[in-house]
């Protein structure tokens, strides 16, 4: 999978050619007379050949590193060597191996991912990309925000009830109870667009974003499946920025750069409004104007991005991201993130992000909860209500660097 993400992601390679090549800025040294102590000169800082910051090519993350850092690792912010040496050590004795519920269940039977379809990277330097909070976490949600999650994760699990899941008492199931009746709430409409899997498919929109080939949008900090990369092409006066993540769910945005406000509030898009400007050598990107269809962590149209992209060398980039919500979190949070850049040649041929998975499956997963309807209606079949149709990570052992 990290070999088709690889070879999917060169983004006007050839078109843009002309005005991807970076130049090194002239940096002068003062002379010295041969006793006095010489201080290192500074690095490049690499140039369009217009003049402005370089941050133009293709850039990943070519390590793992959790977006929150595990209690066991209290205030510690980096790890030590010994520390990466052994996570790296059991996570890559994680590859292969496909741990499974009970044989015979019906998660068994169902489970569609398991540790082979996993990729695992070096342990990063960091116990987690939050840097701020300095206990790498993030912060506590607002009393409203946690009556909505207590509320949205109620009536999933209202869904799954009468399914084996909760009667075996797997994870999928935590917080729930078995109950052989189908719940009543199985024909309830929710309050918000739905982004999530749910035990139902009435409609197209009962299913997750992922399911539908819809991605979940910013930010994005990379999957567990194929990771991510992304693209920056720049032209005088913009900023382009190809992604392609996960299983194809690719997309692209345009940084406006030409000092004007953001888009009135009753435009709402689905990867926000981005206006960026910069910053002595960073680019500074604020981004507002989100859709109440995309979800990050339970932020919907009122999230707030503040993005600072520096190039720290020649093939490296600094991402920093700070998060608000005031309806979702306590306060803002900052998340930091090193990419490298990849070679233009092995990339040079770029295939369109297709999520291909989606697009044929859910139909078919429509058509077969039709099909479970009319069986039951002719007394041919079970309630599609006692069978489990949203759980299908089961069996993955879990990553001790999560």
């Amino acid at each position: 999978m990290r070999t088709r993400l690889l070879k999917s992601i060169g983004a006007f390679a050839v078109i843009m050619s002309g005005l991807v090549l970076l130049k090194p800025a002239q940096v002068t040294v003062a002379q010295e007379s041969p006793t006095a102590s010489v201080k290192p000169a500074a690095a490049p800082v690499l140039k369009t050949p217009w003049g402005e910051p370089g941050l133009q090519g293709i850039w990943t993350d070519e390590s793992d590193t959790p977006l929150q850092r595990s209690s066991k690792y209290a205030n510690q912010e980096f790890f030590t060597e010994a520390q990466r040496a052994e996570l790296d050590k059991e996570r890559a004795a994680l590859l292969g191996r496909d741990k499974r519920v009970e044989r015979g269940t019906e998660l068994d039977v169902a489970g569609a991912y398991n540790a082979v379809f996993l990729s695992v990277k070096h342990t990063g330097a960091r116990t987690s990309m939050i840097v701020d909070p300095p206990d790498g976490r993030i912060p506590p949600r607002t009393p409203e925000a946690q009556k909505v999650a207590a509320a949205d994760r109620a009536f999933r699990l209202a869904l799954l009830q009468a399914t084996e899941t909760c009667k075996n008492g797997s994870v999928a199931c935590g917080g729930g109870k078995y109950d052989p009746t189908p719940s009543p709430r199985r024909a309830e409409r929710l309050s918000r667009y739905n982004t999530a899997r749910m035990n139902r498919h009435d409609g197209p929109e009962d299913g997750a974003l992922g399911d539908r080939c819809l991605t979940g949008g910013l930010p994005e900090f990379g999957t567990a499946y194929g990771g991510s990369f992304r693209r920056i092409v720049q032209t005088p006066g913009g900023v382009s920025m190809f992604y392609d993540v996960g299983q194809g769910q690719g997309w692209q945005r345009n940084i406006v750069m030409n000092g004007g406000p953001h888009l009135p509030a009753s435009i709402r898009q689905w990867y926000g409004d981005s206006r960026g400007h910069w910053e002595g050598n960073t680019l500074v990107i604020d981004v507002t104007n989100f859709s109440p269809k995309t979800d990050f962590l339970g932020s919907r149209e009122n999230l707030h991005l503040v993005e600072r992209w520096t190039r720290t060398g020649p093939t490296s980039l600094e991402y920093a991201v700070t998060i608000e919500d005031p309806t979702v979190w306590t306060r803002p949070w900052t998340v930091k993130q090193e990419f490298t850049r990849q070679s233009d040649r092995e990339n040079k041929t770029y295939y369109e992000p297709r999520c291909v998975e989606g697009n044929y499956a859910f139909p078919s997963m429509m058509l077969a909860a039709r099909r479970e309807d009319l069986a039951l209606a002719e007394g041919r079949g079970p309630d599609p209500a006692t069978k489990d149709n949203a759980t299908d990570f089961v069996g993955v052992e879990e990553d001790p660097l999560q």
